[in-house]
């Protein structure tokens, strides 16, 4: 029998997605008729507006279902331009705008169109677990520099210019941060920008796909707002999933210099071709339409997490500090470790812990160690507040199950 290797070396750097496999496992188990809570998820419990899901209707019926320019329809770009512009104040011509595949894809474009062999990307921790594998499966050494809770959970500039090597690639950079829903004020974004001047071959990648969620009168800034001398280095992403509640559409986009967009739409070209026309049409109604949703929901999401906060705050063993952004609660399941659940098998860490979760009280919550950060689960609260009191009372007791 003939031997041979099924995938490339390269494969071994990564690891599926822990929300993907955590994704997967939930449906098999409401497959089996288990009622999960899921609140591990990247999903929020609203709908596409009615009118962007018009908007795409009226596309396809038009006959818009061919492709597009690989960089997205000329139309779509102004559509992304007027946002950027709208939203941050920046100002970018079409060539500066790219439209792909969801946000992820826009990331994982800029890396593999820039790194070399060993180059260095910082990736602030807790993190949004993709960047660490993206890095790693173009080639790069991820440095993973760690953002304590004592400040916030946020990068602190004298950790960032010590971490910067002459191998240091980009830095990149979400505000508001996933998972901890901590955002940064312009003060810090500015302390940051300023280590980032002394240091000119260093890159920025501005992930800013929650700019909208925020909390309690609060603005994510991007950090090209605050210091815009970075720019001819900046690539700011962005995209339609979470201010419209459009992740299954697969929009996201990029703005940058034109020299790297034309790199990353070579990319595309080879890989995935344009984005679906009938999703771009939907994202144009949603990033030129009425906006006044985005706040209304970000209302009412404010109300959820303060649910789910006080449904954990009387877990015993688990505690909280309320995010300002985004739509997840991250809790601290230090106090539970060492204990053994009613099997008498013991919670060595938060992934053991988040296991029990869904074994114990059939609740999923994505385990912090995922994210870069331990030992923690995050939770997301963009459900009906019925749905996370029940969470809670789940959660409550299995905490009070542990000896």
């Amino acid at each position: 029998m003939l031997s041979m290797r099924m995938a490339s070396t390269r494969m071994d750097r990564i690891r599926p997605s822990p929300a993907s496999q955590l994704r997967r496992q939930v449906r098999e188990l409401h497959d089996r008729g288990i009622d999960v809570i899921d609140l591990s998820s990247g999903d929020l419990g609203f709908a596409t507006p009615n009118h962007v899901v018009e908007a795409a209707a009226q596309a396809a019926r038009r006959g818009e279902t061919r492709y597009t320019n690989v960089d997205g329809a000329p139309e779509t770009k102004d559509a992304v331009r007027a946002q950027l512009l709208r939203q941050n104040g920046l100002a970018y011509e079409r060539a500066e705008v790219i439209v792909g595949n969801g946000s992820t894809q826009a990331i994982a474009g800029a890396l593999m169109a820039t790194l070399e062999d060993d180059d260095e990307v910082i990736v602030p921790v807790p993190c949004w677990a993709p960047y660490i594998d993206q890095v790693r499966l173009n080639g790069g050494q991820p440095v993973e520099l760690g953002c304590p809770q004592n400040n916030g959970f946020k990068l602190r500039p004298d950790d960032l210019a010590a971490a910067i090597t002459p191998r240091t690639r980009w830095l990149i950079l979400n505000n508001p941060v996933n998972p901890t829903g901590a955002i940064y004020t312009p003060q810090e974004l500015a302390e940051i920008a300023r280590v980032l001047l002394q240091h000119p071959t260093v890159w920025l990648l501005c992930d800013d796909l929650y700019e909208n969620i925020v909390f309690d009168g609060a603005k994510a800034a991007c950090l090209l707002e605050v210091e815009p001398r970075l720019r001819e280095r900046t690539l700011v992403v962005s995209g339609v999933a979470k201010s419209y509640a459009m992740m299954g559409w697969r929009i996201g986009y990029a703005a940058g210099p034109a020299a790297l967009i034309a790199e990353m739409a070579k990319i595309q070209s080879v890989t995935t071709s344009c984005a679906s026309s009938v999703s771009q049409a939907a994202a144009i109604a949603a990033l030129t339409g009425p906006q006044d949703l985005i706040a209304e929901r970000a209302t009412m999401l404010a109300r959820q997490r303060d649910v789910l906060i006080a449904e954990i705050r009387e877990s015993p063993g688990l505690a909280c500090i309320p995010p300002a952004g985004t739509f997840y609660l991250l809790a601290s399941c230090a106090d539970l470790l060492g204990r053994c659940d009613p099997e008498g098998t013991p919670i060595a860490d938060d992934t053991g812990f988040a296991r029990y979760l869904l074994q114990f009280s059939s609740v999923a919550v994505m385990p912090g160690s995922a994210c870069g950060v331990t030992p923690y689960i995050r939770m997301n609260f963009a459900l009906p507040a019925v749905t996370l009191r029940n969470a809670g009372q789940r959660i409550r007791a299995a905490c009070a199950a542990l000896k």
